[in-house]
């Protein structure tokens, strides 16, 4: 691992990841999914003043910076469900 992803992922003296790096984790994945949506929905051929289509992408790839093992403590923890093999849905929390 480079400086940059030891420093987003960081663990507590158990082994365990900490609280902020699964908090990096999370807001990167949605900010990942946002993107995705965003770039769906503004490609060329869809009018969505006449259609009103909403993107249909709800999962993404976790984003590199952090390793599966992070995704997989998400998923345990419910945070995330992995829709299919390293594809990850947000939880919605109520």
């Amino acid at each position: 691992m480079n400086d940059a992803a030891s420093d987003l992922v960081q663990r507590n003296p158990d082994g365990s990841f900490t609280k902020e790096t699964l908090q990096r984790a999370m807001k990167a994945l949605r900010k990942r999914l946002k993107l995705a949506r965003l770039d769906d929905e503004s490609r060329l051929g869809r009018n969505p003043t006449t259609k009103g289509d909403r993107s249909g992408i709800f999962a993404v790839r976790g984003p590199e910076q952090y390793p599966p093992e992070v995704w997989q403590e998400l998923v345990r923890r419910g945070r995330l469900q992995e829709v299919a093999p390293g594809l990850y849905a947000p939880v919605e929390q109520e």
